[in-house]
C-alpha cells in the first residue's frame, strides 16, 4: 500500500463521515415558528449536539487538508 492510497482512503472515509454528520445535525432555522415566539422554547444546547459539532469540524479540517495535499501532487507517485 502506498501513502497516496492510504490518504485517498482516509479522504473517502472522511467525506462519507462528513456527509453523514451534516445530515444528523438539527436544523438551526426558526422557520415560521419564530413568528409566534415558540423558537425560544428549545434553545438549550445539548452535549450531544456540541459533540456532533466538534466531530464535524474535525472531519471538515481532515477532509480539506487531505484535499489540498492530494490535489497539489505533493506526494511521490
Amino acid at each position: 500500500m502506498t501513502l497516496t492510497l492510504v490518504l485517498k482512503t482516509l479522504w473517502l472515509i472522511s467525506a462519507v463521515g462528513l456527509i453523514i454528520l451534516v445530515l444528523l445535525h438539527s436544523p438551526k432555522g426558526d422557520g415560521l415558528g419564530g413568528l409566534g415566539g415558540q423558537a425560544q422554547l428549545f434553545t438549550s444546547t445539548k452535549s450531544a449536539e456540541l459533540t456532533l459539532n466538534r466531530v464535524t469540524w474535525v472531519l471538515t479540517i481532515i477532509f480539506m487538508g487531505l484535499t489540498v495535499v492530494l490535489s497539489a501532487n505533493w506526494l511521490p507517485a
